[in-house]
C-alpha cells in the first residue's frame, strides 16, 4: 500500500498534541472585531479540539 500524502490545507490550520488530540484554531476572529466584547474576543483567541468522526477525518488528512 501506497504512502498517504499529507493534506496541506489541513496541516496548516491543525496541530496534533503529544497525547494524540487535534487542536485548532476558532473562527470569527480576523475581522469586525470591534462590535465582539472583549470576553468573546478572548474566548475565540484560544484553542478548540476537534472530536469525533472529525478528528478521525483530521487525523488521515494529516497522515496520522
Amino acid at each position: 500500500m501506497p504512502k498517504l500524502k499529507t493534506h496541506k490545507g489541513t496541516a496548516k490550520r491543525m496541530k496534533l498534541t503529544a497525547s494524540g488530540k487535534v487542536t485548532r484554531r476558532r473562527a470569527f476572529g480576523t475581522h469586525l472585531l470591534a462590535k465582539k466584547s472583549k470576553s468573546r474576543k478572548r474566548a475565540i483567541n484560544t484553542s478548540a479540539t476537534v472530536t469525533g468522526s472529525m478528528a478521525k477525518n483530521v487525523k488521515r488528512a494529516l497522515g496520522v
